[in-house]
This record gives C-alpha cells, structure tokens and sequence, in this order.
C-alpha cells in the first residue's frame, strides 16, 4: 500500500520514520507529475515545497493551527496531506479539486487565495484574533514566489513588527522567482541571504573569546553589536529584524528534518517569527529543473518521460506578441511592463528586441500603473500588459494616477471574460464594469487577431488619456470580415428587415453571428455589430436601436456596469424605447471548468441566446415591423 494512500490527516504523518517521509515525498512527487501531466496545472511550485509542506504540517497542527497560502498555487502539496490525494485525478477538472485553497474542500482550507501578496495581511488578521480570544492557536503564512515584491506584503510586514503577542510564523519560501527570476531591490536582497556565508560559526568563536578580553564586563553590548555588524556584513538579515521580526535562516528548503528544526524553534518563539526556506522550483524533476523560461510553473499538458508540452495553437497572447514588436520598430517612444509576467503575457518578445524599454516591477500591478504614468508624463507611451482580474488590485492608481493627469497609457488586459480551469479568482469578468466608471478612459474589445492588430495601433496612438485593450484565453477566431460601418463599429451582419440588433462586444462576436444565422433561419431580419470600442460606445448605435424592434447586448463581462448596462442608459437618455436583453456573465464566482463549458452554463451560446430572443418577440408579435 502507498504511503500516501494511507495519510488521511496531518497528523498521520506523525508516526513516519525519516525513510518513510523520504519515500512519502518520492510518491508526492510522482503524483505531482503524472497528474498535470494530464490536466495541466502548478507542477514547478509544487515541487519545490514538498519537503517544506510535510515539515510544515508535522510541526503545526492543522487545522486548529492555520496554514494560509500566499499564491494559492503552491498548496498541491498541502492538499494531499489533508486527505484529497485520492481526488488529484480530477485536479482543475469541473467537479474536481481546485487548483487553489477551497473552503469547500476542507477545513484545512482557510483562506481561497490565488492573488499574490495578501497572506500576511490574512494571516496578521488571523493571529490577533486568536490572541484576542485568548486561543492557543499559530498561525502559519506561506509567502514566496516572488510574492515578497508586492507592496501590500511590506504593509502587512510592518503591521506584524508590532503585534508581540501574536503566534505567527512567516514562512518565505524564497526560490528567486515567480514565473521567471524574481526582480528588483528585494530579489537582490534575498539573494544575499541566499549565497553569503554564515554568520553563526564566527559568533560562536567570539561568543567563547570575548570573556578573556579587557572589559569582559561590558561583554554582552559588545557581542550584540558584533552579531548586528556581522549580520549586516555577511547576511544582511537586518532586512528583517530592523522591522523587529525574528528571523531564522536560511535553511535548505529541500531538507525536512532542518526544516522541522527551525520551524520548532519558532514555534516555540512565541512572537512574530519569520522562517527563510531556500527551494528550487521544480525541485526533483529533471524536465521542470531544466525549463528554462519558468520551471514549469503552469504548464500545460505534457509527455511525462521526456517533458514536452502538447503541441500548441497559436493563441490572443502571440498576436499580441508579434504585434508590439512591430510597432516597437515603429515607435521608439513605446515602451512595455509587465507584473512579473513577462512571458505568461507575451512581452517576452519585445523584451528580446528592445531590453532598454522594457520593464518586469514584480508582483505590483499598483506600482506599474503608477509608473507608467511617470513614463507618459515623461514623453513616452508604456503599453501595460497583466492579466485582466490583476489589473483590478490598481484601479485607484488608473484612475487618480493615469486618468486624472490624463496620460497616454495603454493596459493590455489577458485572459480576459471567462478563463476557466484557475477559477473564480482568475475569471477577467469585471474589467469593462469596473473601469466604466474611470473619466476619459477608453476601452477596446477585438472580436479577432486582424482586430486585435488594428485596435492596439489605435490604443497607442491615444495620448491624452489611458486606453484599455482586452481579449480572452486560448486561440483567437477566424477573422470575421465587417460588411459595414456604423460610425466606428463594425457591421457584421446586415439581413433583411430591421427585427433585430445585436451588439456583440469583442470575443462574444462570432456568438453574435450564430445567433443571428439561427434568427435569419426563422425569418427574421437581423443586423449585428461589433463596436470595437466598448468604452464610449459610438452614438451610432443608438440611431441603429432606435430602428429595430429588438436590442440584444452580448458581452463576456459581467452583466452589472458592463456593455450592456451602460447601452441601456445610453437609449435611455436619448429616449429610445425599444427593448434590451442583456447576455453577460451573472455576477457571482464561477466554478472552475472549461471556458466552453462555463459559457454553456451561464446561456453565452447562440443557440441560448437566440432561443431567447424568438419567445421574447412572440410575446410582442403584434407589434409591427419596421421597415
């Protein structure tokens, strides 16, 4: 029998010989591998914190002791030593196991987190309620890839320094990345910890000599500066212990027992201590060591014996790719950043032709924006490309910082609308609602590559006011031609009488095109248009509603404040009186599954969606048609 099949809780992991916990973290791995080796999913950071997970839950008591993940991604192995090894099969599956914490999992699970640098701020919450009630609890937070260079950890940090009385332990697992190498002062810093020596053999050598020197009574002042001088020369744990923090380490993450050891000792501390883990991503698998671009940190599907990824599509991300390297040749005064994202959004291209202009901030999508203003005010254009749910952490920043001062900045915004297999957290459903809200801003939503092309050489020519362009993951459509034009949108569809409207934002236009087929199939007339630019939308449209019996907004967004919504108003202060649907995304979490299986769930499918546009014209079928 597994030795894995038989840890149903931590605390089964109590009675295990070091041979056996070796072996355990053999078959952990193994699981690791030959599970995202189907599924895809978080293979790098998983192993490269097997050995720290077991030490961790041999030493803590979950869940009465709380272990709280920073990058939720990292928590595979946690999951598999809280009784879910036997579900792995159906890891990022829909049904199955999430690729993140999940209170519905189990009650090891405390905190759903799959943003970067917001543990320590949970955990500083967690143990001074703890304290304040008067439980005999720890709090364990596990911070690292490259989470350490968000600035709400410092905040956090600097919270802790004062709360004496809290049983808290921060565990850094520190291997100098987080997709790539990790960046900035911080990584620089850590890496000091990292490679310089000891300090400890020379303490205890002066530890043994300072009685016999002269003044053997001032003995302990003159050790306590040596120790503070000797840290800050050869291991500038100060970094740290400046703050007031206790600091242990660094410890060789790969060696359980040491781990144990120190994670005991601060356990036994009693205040705030933090733990220094020195791992390798990818730890104890030759293909993901030797990865070069990221150590497998997500990968897709892959050959288990030799490592290599299923074949590929071209997708959104290599459009956009290719498309700022030429205008990067065109432009000299573009620059690119990025979020500690450099390849995952495909800047890595650009970095490659103009290293000079570009600019990886780590895990701080406030500071980008911030930055990039400075950029623009400075003469130049940054194009900002992350993720379109991390953009939302700056919103402040692009709208007091970028929008105020109207700068011309470009966010390009990934993985936007409905992604899938990461989850709720990961879902870019709010983007065109949130940043609604934000004056002179404008929003560009590509329905395929040619416009993806067309509308970021629009976005970057903007200069007075910051300029979103957005798109999903996976492969772009064919190119769908425009038969027209209303104003800037594009018509898509022009068929025979003037019945129905559909306004299909970016990605939802080839929905819009197979509802319309559906409705021209029943003897409708339909027209469908693309607006190109969501945000404002042309008043145009509002002409082409007033003409029709029907309006349907589609959008893969949020329904509240997004496209639709703000059409409404729009007929509403121009006094339209024709009749909107709105098909969006309903706001709430969605659980994680394949895109095309989310969009089929929340009715974003044309057959849905026309389905519902023919029962609402036979309610109104008295009404006439206009010509």
């Amino acid at each position: 029998m597994a030795l894995l099949d038989q840890v149903a809780t931590p605390r089964d992991l109590d009675g295990l010989s070091d041979s056996e916990l070796t072996a355990l973290a053999a078959e952990i791995r193994d699981l690791l591998v030959t599970t995202t080796a189907r599924t895809g999913g978080h293979l790098g950071p998983n192993l490269g914190v097997v050995e720290l997970t077991l030490a961790i839950h041999r030493v803590f008591d979950s869940p009465s002791d709380r272990v709280v993940f920073d990058t939720g991604h990292q928590a595979y192995v946690h999951k598999m030593l809280t009784g879910r090894a036997g579900d792995f099969d159906g890891l990022r599956q829909e049904g199955g196991l999430s690729g993140y914490p999940s209170q519905a999992e189990s009650p090891h699970d405390i905190v759903e987190n799959s943003h970067a640098s917001t543990a320590l701020s949970y955990a500083d919450g967690l143990a001074k309620a703890y304290a304040i009630r008067g439980e005999d609890r720890h709090v364990v937070a596990v911070i690292g890839d490259g989470a350490l260079t968000g600035g709400m950890a410092w905040e956090a940090l600097n919270n802790i320094a004062i709360a004496n009385s809290s049983r808290l332990v921060i565990v850094v697992n520190d291997n100098g990345r987080s997709y790539t190498p990790t960046v900035g002062g911080l990584a620089t810093a850590l890496t000091s910890l990292r490679t310089n020596p000891r300090y400890e053999r020379v303490l205890e050598l002066i530890k043994r000599r300072l009685p016999a020197l002269p003044g053997g009574g001032s003995a302990y002042e003159v050790l306590h500066a040596v120790k503070k001088g000797l840290k800050d020369a050869l291991a500038p744990q100060g970094l740290f212990e400046d703050l007031g923090l206790k600091y242990v380490g660094p410890v060789d993450g790969h060696d359980r027992a040491a781990v144990e050891q120190v994670l005991a000792q601060a356990k036994r501390f009693g205040g705030p201590v933090i733990v220094h883990a020195i791992t390798r991503k990818g730890f104890g698998y030759d293909a993901a060591e030797r990865h070069e671009a990221d150590q497998f940190h997500s990968p897709g599907p892959f050959d288990v014996h030799t490592g290599d990824e299923h074949p590929k599509t071209r997708i959104w991300t290599d459009v956009f790719a290719d498309e700022m390297v030429h205008i990067g040749e065109r432009r000299t005064d573009v620059v690119g950043i990025t979020a500690a994202m450099m390849h995952p959004v495909g800047l890595h291209h650009f970095q490659a032709r103009f290293p000079e202009r570009t600019f990886d901030v780590g895990i701080a999508e406030q500071h980008a924006a911030t930055s990039a203003a400075g950029l623009a005010l400075g003469g130049l254009h940054p194009v900002v490309a992350v993720y379109a749910t991390f953009l939302n952490r700056a919103f402040d920043q692009v709208l007091m910082d970028c929008a105020l001062h109207r700068c011309g900045v470009t966010f390009v915004l990934d993985r936007s609308g409905v992604t899938g297999d990461d989850g709720a957290s990961h879902n870019g459903m709010w983007d065109m609602s949130v940043f609604q809200v934000v004056p002179g801003l404008r929003i560009a939503a590509p329905r395929d590559g040619a416009r993806l092309r067309e509308l970021l050489g629009e976005a970057v020519d903007v200069s007075d006011a910051p300029t979103i362009v957005r798109f999903p993951k996976g492969p772009p459509p064919d190119d769908i031609p425009a038969v027209g034009k209303a104003g800037s949108a594009d018509v898509l569809v022009r068929s025979g009488r003037k019945d129905v409207l559909v306004v299909a934002a970016g990605a939802t236009a080839g929905i819009g095109v197979g509802v319309a087929e559906r409705l021209v199939a029943q003897g409708l007339g339909v027209t469908v248009v693309d607006p190109r630019w969501v945000k404002p939308l042309d008043e145009a449209l509002v002409d082409l509603a007033r003409d029709h019996r029907l309006v349907v907004t589609i959008e893969d967004n949020g329904v509240v404040g997004g496209v639709g919504a703000v059409f409404l108003q729009q007929l509403s202060a121009a006094r339209v009186t024709t009749p909107v649907r709105i098909h969006g995304i309903p706001q709430q979490f969605l659980d994680h599954a394949k895109r095309g299986k989310i969009l089929e769930r929340i009715g974003l499918t044309p057959q849905a969606i026309a389905l519902g546009v023919i029962e609402e014209l036979a309610e109104h079928e008295t009404a006439p048609a206009r010509a």
